[in-house]
Formats: structure tokens, C-alpha cells, sequence
């Protein structure tokens, strides 16, 4: 396995990470998924990635429990906020719902931090340095290692850059767009963005679904 540092931020991270959105949050049994992780961590996959609306949470908690045994520092946990999670109303990007889904995905998945902690999608209803500033928080608390994103524009990545640079806040260093042969918007403009900033990408569907 290959590893490099994702974007200008903390984390290195193995070149391929395992992915649970259509897999430990239901699409196959509880015991498979466990295997599949175990089987990750044996070809040396670090980052595995999540949700806290994949499964209403249920993929967090089957992740967690599969990664309890290996020592901590051996794998890294990607997970997102933005969706309801289940039937909860709630959703978004205030520093409010950051606050109350960064500790429910904690336990969830049952560690004492999140290496990267996305923003599922862009927040309309949210000012954007709200978001910002909150996420920054969530990082100088311990509680998050690195922020990222996922399918943002080149203008929203562009705009959260310079309030980060602005305010002395933790940049981001992570973009999660979909990419692949068959799906590549991405080239336009949202790399030439994430490159300007030092923004690393963990591209989803590279199979394109």
C-alpha cells in the first residue's frame, strides 16, 4: 500500500480507503462488513470513511466496533454531518448542529476523536464563517484532527479559503467530490480550487457507482 499527506493538512492516509456507505450501513450483514474492515486493515488501508446519516447511524456504530481491534493510531475515521440523521428534523451546518452530531458521531463510534470530520454538502442556509468557525473550534478541542468537505464548488472552496485565511481559523484540507471516467465536472473547477489551496481529494464512486 501507498500513502501520502492529504493536502497541506495533518493526516497522511493510505492510498485506497474503505468506504461504508453502501456497504456497513446495511447493504450487507453486520458479520460481513466486520470481515470486510478486518480485511482492509490487512492490506494496509488506514483511512475508512463514513457518515453519520449512513444507516441512521448504524454505519458509525458497526465501523467502530470492527476497528476496536487494532490500536488506534493504525487507522484513521473520516466521518460527515449535514443530513438528517434518521427521522431527526434536524440538519445543516450551524455551529449548533456541528456541536450536537460531532459528539453523537464520537459516540457512535466509540473513539475520543475524529481524524477528518467533513461537511457532507454545502450549507445555504448557514453564513459560511459560522460553519467555519465552529469547525475550527471542534479542532482546537481535540476533538476533530483535520476538515474537509464534500461536493462543494470551486467558488464555495474559493470563499471558505479566504474566510479561514482572514480569521486565522483551521484551514480545510480535505475535498470529497465524486470523480471518475464517466463523472469528471470536478476537473473544471473544483481541483484548480482544492490545488490553489492545498486541498487534497478522496474522490467516491471512482467505479461510478
Amino acid at each position: 500500500m501507498e500513502y501520502c499527506r492529504l493536502g497541506n493538512g495533518p493526516l497522511e492516509v493510505s492510498r485506497l480507503s474503505f468506504g461504508t456507505w453502501l456497504t456497513v450501513a446495511g447493504g450487507i450483514a453486520h458479520d460481513q462488513a466486520t470481515r470486510c474492515i478486518h480485511a482492509a486493515m490487512d492490506q494496509g488501508i488506514t483511512l475508512f470513511d463514513t457518515a453519520n446519516e449512513y444507516g441512521a447511524g448504524e454505519a458509525e456504530r458497526t465501523l467502530g466496533a470492527a476497528l476496536k481491534a487494532f490500536p488506534r493510531d493504525k487507522f484513521l475515521i473520516a466521518t460527515k454531518l449535514f443530513y438528517p440523521v434518521g427521522d431527526e428534523p434536524d440538519k445543516g451546518l450551524s455551529a449548533a448542529q456541528i456541536e450536537k452530531q460531532l459528539n453523537r458521531s464520537l459516540e457512535r463510534l466509540g473513539v475520543d476523536v475524529i481524524d477528518l470530520y467533513y461537511c457532507h454538502r454545502y450549507d445555504k442556509e448557514t453564513p459560511l464563517e459560522e460553519t467555519i468557525k465552529a469547525l475550527d473550534r471542534a479542532v482546537q478541542s481535540g476533538k476533530v484532527r483535520a476538515i474537509g468537505f464534500s461536493e462543494w464548488t470551486g467558488e464555495q472552496i474559493d470563499a471558505a479559503a479566504t474566510v479561514a485565511g482572514e480569521n486565522g481559523l483551521i484551514p480545510f484540507s480535505a475535498s470529497q467530490p465524486q470523480y471518475s471516467m464517466l463523472w469528471r465536472k470536478p476537473e473544471a473547477k473544483v481541483f484548480p480550487s482544492c490545488a490553489r489551496h492545498g486541498i487534497g481529494n478522496v474522490v467516491f464512486s471512482p467505479l461510478a457507482h
